[in-house]
């Protein structure tokens, strides 16, 4: 399954967004590399495994089930989450860009690579990869609205 879409960062027009910086919205991308639990319902805790440059290899603990995974980026231009298929889980890709069309509007491109299949039903027609999709989108809104809190609060504690 392949899907893509942007949440808006910035746009001078809507006064009642407010305005981010590249350099934030980056601080609160590597804060969910760091401390996924605060980004992601249902995880417990994460390990990081190892650290190197511009890649982390984690290891995600959701109840009795384990994710491993590795980010990559390249500073404050993309983050990208990728996993294998496991018995446990789907794997794939999440790829998030920074996407600036002109100077004082910023969005964020979000990219899922799985290896769900794209129209897969589940009994009665039911589209299972649109509830996914959904799912996808509300969790990327709450990154961003965490982003947000971070960018006006500070870090959880």
């Amino acid at each position: 399954m392949y899907f893509e879409h942007l949440i808006e960062i910035n746009n001078p027009l809507n006064p009642l967004i407010a305005p981010l910086s590249v350099e934030q919205v980056w601080q609160g991308l590597m804060y969910r590399v760091e401390e996924p639990t605060v980004f992601l319902p249902g995880l417990e805790r994460c390990t990081i495994l190892s650290r190197q440059g511009d890649r982390v290899e984690r290891e995600l603990h959701f109840g009795p089930a384990s994710v491993r995974d590795t980010v990559t980026f390249r500073y404050l231009e993309w983050v990208c989450f990728e996993s294998l298929a496991t018995s446990e889980h789907a794997g794939g890709r999440l790829t998030i860009r920074f996407d600036q069309p002109a100077a004082e509007h910023l969005y964020l491109r979000f990219t899922y690579e799985t290896t769900l299949p794209d129209g897969m039903e589940a009994g009665e027609g039911v589209q299972v990869s649109e509830y996914v999709k959904a799912a996808y989108r509300e969790s990327d809104l709450d990154t961003v609205r965490i982003i947000r809190l971070i960018a006006a609060n500070g870090r959880p504690q």
